[in-house]
């Protein structure tokens, strides 16, 4: 295995979390904004509030994106295994 095959093998599997995570995380960031705005408005000074809405936003999240962010997974580690014996050497 030459130094290309695993940073090219690395570099698409960060690419791939990268993928993967983005919607989740941006939802979370998106609902953390929200509830620090409605925070400062409102005056409430309360950490823990945020964690509610942001637990229903990411189970939601995986709930309609799930399925997409699986089979993108399976669709890589399917092609490193069928792509395993040019890694062997």
């Amino acid at each position: 295995m030459t130094i290309e095959a695993v940073t090219e093998m690395a570099q698409n599997a960060l690419y791939l979390i990268i993928k993967v995570s983005l919607p989740v995380l941006l939802v979370s960031l998106a609902i953390g904004l929200l509830v620090s705005i409605f925070q400062t408005v409102t005056s409430i000074q309360e950490q823990t509030l945020t964690f509610v809405p942001k637990i229903i936003g990411v189970f939601l999240t995986i709930m309609l994106v799930g399925g997409w962010m699986l089979q993108n997974m399976s669709d890589y580690a399917v092609e490193l295994w069928s792509s395993f014996s040019r890694y062997i050497h």
